[in-house]
């Protein structure tokens, strides 16, 4: 991911547009594109700085309402595959993806089983 520009620069640039100078002019001399100098002169005039937003986001765990469930039912069942919990939360109106089951009990340190039972084709 890319940072932001310093907020020195941004503050250089702004004060050029304030001075009187065209976006299309500022963001020639500065080097930058023309929509960074209408953004951050917006910004300026909206918050009174430059200063760039977080970057990125926070997603909310989906499962973690829930993990009292997958814990009981992985006690309850420990032959479970993934796609069989995938169904159950399905039945109780959780709708998530086979990969975000399996990142939550990696994080969560819980144990799962893979296949199915009886689903190996080798003998041992």
């Amino acid at each position: 991911m890319v940072r932001p520009l310093s907020n020195d620069l941004r503050e250089r640039v702004v004060a050029s547009v304030l001075a009187g100078e065209s976006c299309r002019a500022v963001a020639l001399r500065f080097g930058v594109a023309v929509s960074s100098v209408v953004k951050w002169s917006q910004r300026q005039r909206e918050t009174g700085s430059v200063a760039p937003a977080k970057m990125g986001g926070y997603r909310k765990r989906v499962l973690e309402p829930h993990r009292a469930f997958i814990v009981e039912r992985l006690a309850q069942t420990p032959h479970l595959t993934l796609h069989g919990l995938k169904d159950e939360l399905l039945a109780r109106g959780v709708k998530v993806s086979h990969n975000a089951i399996w990142m939550f009990l990696r994080r969560e340190g819980l144990r799962f089983k893979k296949n199915a039972a009886g689903a190996r084709t080798r003998p041992r």
